[in-house]
């Protein structure tokens, strides 16, 4: 982990003192693989809690990834903390496929193969898949703007600081979309023992 830090480092600072420097010559390959691996997790959450189905949360993930690698060179360290950076272009990925989509609605077959082929016994599977969609039919009450929100807070695992400069809203106000968010979905759901 400390060597990962370290590589970040001196590749911002690299960056910094020489904002013509090319990818290739700062070895990004190093540098990448460790965002890799530090922000995949978060980062498939985030597009997991946005899109409700595993199969294209991984698609959406990889195409983060893919842009992240292409823009590398274009992050610019005294604009915004990486983090954030790659957190907007996790945003904008989900809107992109939601953009693309145009909201129609169908049942995925990746959830009848989930069903079909996970471990657990047909009771288990039935009364997770009736809390999922409790869940997500609780967040389907909530505005794009909140569920976004509640995405980056638990999925992405974000702090309100680091919400509100990806979002352009105050820390306060961040605050207070999650607070009232949780409450509708405590009204809707109930208490966590009830899903």
């Amino acid at each position: 982990m400390q060597e990962r830090a370290l590589l970040q480092s001196l590749w911002y600072r690299k960056m910094k003192e020489d904002p013509a420097a090319t990818p290739v010559s700062m070895d990004t390959d190093r540098v990448f693989t460790s965002i890799f691996e530090d922000y995949y997790s978060r980062i498939f959450n985030y597009t997991a809690y946005r899109v409700s189905c595993r199969y294209t949360a991984e698609d959406l993930t990889s195409q983060v990834f893919e842009k992240t690698w292409s823009k590398l060179h274009s992050y610019a360290p005294d604009k915004a903390p990486f983090e954030v950076w790659l957190f907007a272009i996790a945003r904008n990925v989900v809107n992109d496929h939601y953009r693309s989509r145009k909201r129609n609605l169908f049942f995925p077959l990746e959830a009848v193969r989930e069903l079909v082929s996970g471990k657990k016994t047909p009771d288990e599977q039935l009364l997770e898949g009736e809390r999922n969609n409790r869940l997500s039919m609780a967040l389907d009450t909530l505005s794009a703007k909140e569920r976004n929100i509640v995405a980056l807070k638990f999925g992405a695992d974000l702090k309100n600081t680091e919400i509100a400069s990806l979002t352009g809203m105050s820390e306060s106000n961040v605050g207070v979309i999650l607070y009232r968010s949780m409450k509708k979905l405590k009204a809707e759901i109930g208490s966590v023992e009830q899903l």
